[in-house]
């Protein structure tokens, strides 16, 4: 496989990232500096849209009542020149490892901070999207047919990840011991016929309604997904 190369009202793409949060305008302050993307409330309860040079860059927080209470399966890695500017922006240090450091959001979400040279830093600074995964060869498989690309593996390694395409940076599937047990705070959205990824193996979680413009789906182990139309 490789990546496709023409857009059309079915093909499967990336779209852009949302994140559930208790205070979503703090959150989008703090996304948006970490980040490297401006931030503009989208409406009074809280929600909020971060924005950069690309659509794909943009990331959605939605208020929501429901706190963190689990390790987080989704999360970023960002580039970083100085770990304490992340605190300075009220971020925590969680664990410290040779080459990146674990660390918390605001609200205790995990994100992975990669320590770069200030020159080798460019203004957008989100470096890839992690999931944790049971199974993630067949997971990562699973999405790179969606999105027609190839699945990457180093044999030193157990990770596996996809880049290209409509994906603005590699998406990496990690393995861990357990399944997931609650709804992601963290998720993506594609674009796509939501028919083609039920009959693909994914579950149908709520349809559009009055009150929203896409289906939710969860894909084969889970993760909550939203298919918009073009």
């Amino acid at each position: 496989m490789s990546s496709h190369g023409g857009t059309s009202a079915s093909t499967p793409a990336f779209k852009d990232v949302v994140i559930d949060a208790t205070d979503g305008l703090r959150m989008a302050e703090f996304w948006a500096a970490a980040i490297g993307l401006s931030a503009e409330p989208t409406s009074p309860k809280g929600d909020a849209v971060l924005k950069g040079s690309r659509p794909e860059h943009t990331v959605w927080v939605n208020q929501v009542p429901e706190p963190r209470t689990v390790k987080q399966r989704v999360h970023f890695d960002l580039h970083a020149a100085d770990v304490n500017e992340l605190i300075k922006l009220g971020a925590t240090v969680s664990t410290r490892y040779d080459g990146w450091t674990v660390m918390l959001d605001p609200e205790g979400g995990e994100f992975c901070a990669f320590l770069r040279e200030p020159g080798e830093l460019s203004d957008y600074r989100l470096y890839e999207l992690v999931v944790d995964s049971v199974d993630p060869e067949a997971v990562c498989r699973w999405w790179g047919a969606r999105f027609d690309l190839e699945p990457q593996h180093d044999a030193d390694n157990p990770w596996w990840w996809l880049e290209g395409g409509s994906l603005p940076w590699p998406w990496v599937f990690n393995p861990v011991g357990e399944p997931k047990t609650v709804k992601n705070r963290l998720h993506w959205d594609v674009w796509g016929r939501t028919e083609d990824f039920l009959r693909d193996g994914a579950t149908l979680l709520r349809r559009r309604d009055e009150e929203i413009h896409w289906d939710v789906l969860g894909d084969p182990e889970g993760n909550e997904f939203c298919v918009f139309s073009r």
